[in-house]
């Protein structure tokens, strides 16, 4: 999974992703302090690997990952070229999600790009420049499919969903709100829209408002009803106490973030609105060799599973052996929860659950 972070100049893009990432980014107070992206990968903490790990003492522990793309800010204009708009749209075209930073606090000393902090207004900065951006995609889209309908009429249709975007886009409306059948939602998606990409709000507090109660700041409360009207995820952070924990040892960051009435640090929980607004879950594999988290989209049945460990156990899939993660870890073992008739044969049929130790039986 890669994510792109991003936002307007001076938001807290490269703080976040220094703290989340310990990247060691440039950072520092002034537009397009980022030019190239930085790229941070981040393993996603999982205490169910860690009972399998204390279960085989395997020879390799290895977590699911995520890969945190920091991407230059963006100003007015850069569908036009303005600031680094063409290299920021392109390295967004890389991304599964976006996950936009967005100024929520009010400090003299950091330059606001714009002059004055404003959710809404910087939201639809960023979101114009995407739509822009896929409008003259489209344009060249629709153009060259009208071209192919003249000898093949299957093209008409095709031609209709895209011009029926193009005017949702003219609206002022991002893609991904486009309603439509999932038939058309394919042909859409053969293109890849900027403003067709899932969204997470990051709403970036200062320390003191994030300390106490973040609900009662404004500024949050405006991107809160931004992301709820789109059906979007939105997390509240401060990427100033995500920097203060990534240098705390190891033994400090729980009480500190106990101390902020906090039950994860920022990271945990924007992997949790990740996974979520993906739709993906985990499935573990374990033995002596190796315990082994693998990201799937919910709904994956257990061949496709099987596949992503290796192209010859799809094609060659018998069976999986499956047991809950619970169930397992309540009988403390392997052994004892195939006494208990825990451990399931499922088919070709069988949808993967959220957290199944599997193993899978094939034969090419």
């Amino acid at each position: 999974m890669k994510l792109g972070i991003v936002g307007l100049p001076n938001v807290g893009k490269s703080t976040l992703f220094n703290a989340i990432t310990n990247a060691g980014a440039d950072c520092a107070n002034y537009p397009f302090c980022t030019i190239d992206p930085n790229v941070g990968v981040v393993a996603v903490s999982d205490e169910r690997l860690d009972f399998l790990a204390g279960l085989y003492s395997p020879k390799k522990y290895t977590p699911a990952v995520i890969e945190f793309v920091d991407i230059a800010g963006l100003v007015k204009g850069a569908s036009k070229g303005e600031g680094l708009g063409n290299k920021f749209l392109s390295n967004i075209r890389m991304t599964d999600a976006i996950v936009h930073v967005v100024r929520c606090f009010d400090d003299e000393n950091i330059v606001h790009v714009e002059g004055t902090t404003d959710p809404e207004r910087d939201i639809e900065i960023i979101d114009l420049e995407l739509i822009m951006a896929d409008m003259e995609m489209l344009e060249r889209r629709i153009e060259k499919t009208k071209k192919a309908g003249k000898g093949d009429k299957k093209y008409f249709h095709e031609a209709e969903v895209l011009e029926g975007l193009m005017a949702h886009l003219n609206e002022g409306m991002p893609a991904r709100s486009y309603l439509c059948s999932e038939e058309d939602r394919a042909i859409i998606s053969q293109s890849e829209l900027l403003s067709l990409k899932p969204v997470i709000y990051a709403a970036n507090m200062d320390e003191k408002s994030f300390a106490s109660d973040y609900s009662n700041n404004p500024y949050y409360q405006k991107v809160k009803a931004i992301a709820e009207a789109e059906g979007a995820e939105f997390l509240p952070i401060c990427a100033k106490v995500e920097q203060e924990i990534t240098e705390l040892p190891e033994d400090e960051k729980q009480i500190f973030l106990e101390e902020l009435g906090l039950k994860e640090s920022g990271l945990d929980r924007l992997i949790k609105c990740s996974y979520s607004l993906l739709g993906l879950i985990s499935f573990l594999t374990a033995g002596p060799e190796e315990v082994r988290a693998w990201t799937i989209k919910r709904g994956t049945k257990a061949p496709q599973a099987a596949g992503k460990i290796h192209t010859d156990f799809e094609r060659g899939f018998i069976r999986a052996e499956v047991v809950a993660f619970d169930d397992l870890k309540a009988q403390g073992s392997m052994a004892a929860a195939r006494e208990k008739g825990l451990v399931r044969s499922e088919g070709k049929d069988y949808v993967m659950q959220d957290g199944d130790v599997v193993l899978f039986r094939f034969n090419v």
